[in-house]
């Protein structure tokens, strides 16, 4: 069994053709204090007020206060897992609620 280095070379080149990068961006910081329901978060620049954060382990959280190097947010969920130095990722998206004829009474 011989290796030829033009079988290699044709091998390496078709797989750098079909390659495809998948890069996704996204706006993570860390928790450097939680307690009492309120997370306080480091590191997420532009964040908007009312925005939802994800937290490590699927709670979610909005950011209520906005200062200049951390934002702070009230948990929506359990919270007992959330720890200091865990990732935090803004989603982009203002807190909503539906509503229709139910909710106005």
């Amino acid at each position: 069994m011989s290796i030829r280095p033009e079988e290699i070379s044709a091998i390496l080149k078709e797989q750098i053709e079909r390659y495809q990068s998948e890069v996704e961006v996204s706006n993570v910081g860390s928790v450097i204090y939680v307690g009492d329901g309120i997370a306080r978060v480091y590191g997420l620049q532009g964040a908007m007020a009312g925005e939802l954060l994800e937290f490590t382990g699927g709670t979610f959280g909005m950011v209520l206060n906005l200062e200049e190097d951390n934002v702070g947010a009230v948990l929506l969920g359990p919270y007992y897992h959330i720890k200091e130095g865990d990732i935090v990722k803004a989603t982009g998206r203002i807190m909503e609620v539906p509503t229709g004829n139910a909710m106005l009474g």
